[in-house]
């Protein structure tokens, strides 16, 4: 089969999305493409969804922070954009979506707006509900290990211990 001829080819956009979630979350690519599909299609309604065609290109997730990038037609990144930013949780673990910016190829979105992703993180014990606790710190906040959950809290909210 021959290649269109490039005036034919459709156009896209790259969303440059980032992730956090907490740190003993597991997402996987799939699970994302399918949340962005219901997305989609809740928001957008078929017509809608089919036109902005949410595909995820790049996906990342590791320690509670991750990247992704989305594809969409041309055209389409405004309602694509707020069908993704109506995802809330995946797979049952709440997520933070925030997204960073749209590119026209997948290097120029990992490049501009990927770039300074990693966050650096520690383990640290701190005094939370007075009592010390595990908490995962990063860039002033902290996630503080409960007895099967955690919270989330500002460095106004605990102690280092």
């Amino acid at each position: 089969m021959k290649h269109l001829p490039k005036h034919l080819q459709p156009r896209w956009r790259y969303l440059a999305i980032e992730l956090e979630g907490w740190p003993d979350a597991s997402i996987d690519r799939r699970a994302f493409q399918r949340e962005c599909w219901y997305a989609g299609q809740n928001l957008l309604g078929d017509p809608g969804s089919a036109a902005a065609d949410l595909t995820v290109v790049r996906f990342e997730f590791e320690e509670g922070v991750g990247s992704a990038i989305v594809r969409v037609h041309r055209g389409e990144t405004e309602p694509a954009r707020a069908a993704i930013a109506c995802i809330d949780e995946i797979d049952g673990s709440p997520v933070g979506i925030r997204i960073c910016g749209i590119s026209g190829t997948i290097r120029a979105g990992e490049e501009n707006y990927l770039g300074r992703r990693r966050q650096e993180f520690e383990e640290r014990n701190v005094v939370f509900g007075n009592e010390e606790r595990v908490a995962v710190v990063r860039d002033g906040s902290a996630d503080v290990r409960l007895d099967d959950a955690f919270a989330g809290a500002t460095d106004l909210d605990y102690n280092l211990a």
